[in-house]
């Protein structure tokens, strides 16, 4: 399991979001391989914290090339909580490093940073981070052949606003094993953000 922090139960997180004007909308996109299909455990476990989202589906291509199918399907709305699990996180995280990116905030489920085996794409895969101005949060396993953990580490000093990184163990390019855990994070983290 993870460093963990203390748990936020389901329930509090729920009925911190009653407090709010305007609860934030996530928009997930899926891995190079999935589909909207894909993010449906995310979905639905946020959904169960009191948080809405909808999963995004983005054509297979380079990931420049798929944020304006991305932008198509996700308001650009100051309440938009933008992310995605691998490739979708990475399409996310171009669109949110746009000068006028106005989302709430991105998360970010096993970011590529780079093939397997080939750590020197990171610096390509990572230039846009210093303009990526809302909260991060990335959510990664520690043995994830797409993201060495110890540059992982040093990008995420990169983004250019807060930026919190949570790894777990021996835990590989997904984070299906923990995603109670990993969801209970992102309500966390969503439910102390203030809206615009």
């Amino acid at each position: 399991m993870s460093d963990h922090q203390q748990r936020v139960s389901p329930s509090a997180i729920a009925e911190g979001y009653a407090t709010r004007d305007m609860a934030p909308h996530c928009y997930l996109g899926h891995g190079a391989s999935g589909t909207s299909a894909s993010m449906k455990p995310f979905v639905d476990g946020l959904r169960a914290r009191g948080i809405d989202a909808t999963a995004i589906d983005l054509p297979k291509r380079k990931a420049e090339e798929a944020v304006p199918a991305f932008h198509k399907v996700v308001p650009s709305s100051s309440d938009a909580v933008v992310g995605g699990h691998s490739y979708g996180g990475r399409v996310a995280s171009l669109a949110a490093a746009e000068p006028d990116a106005p989302y709430a905030a991105l998360v970010l489920f096993s970011f590529p940073l780079h093939a397997p085996g080939a750590p020197d794409r990171t610096a390509a895969r990572t230039a846009h981070f210093p303009s990526i101005r809302c909260p991060t949060l990335f959510l990664s396993g520690e043995a994830d052949p797409f993201a060495r953990i110890e540059l992982l580490r040093e990008a995420v000093t990169r983004i250019g606003g807060p930026a919190e990184l949570v790894t777990y163990p021996k835990l590989g390019h997904g984070v299906i094993p923990v995603l109670d855990d990993v969801l209970d994070r992102v309500a966390a983290f969503l439910s102390i953000i203030e809206p615009d």
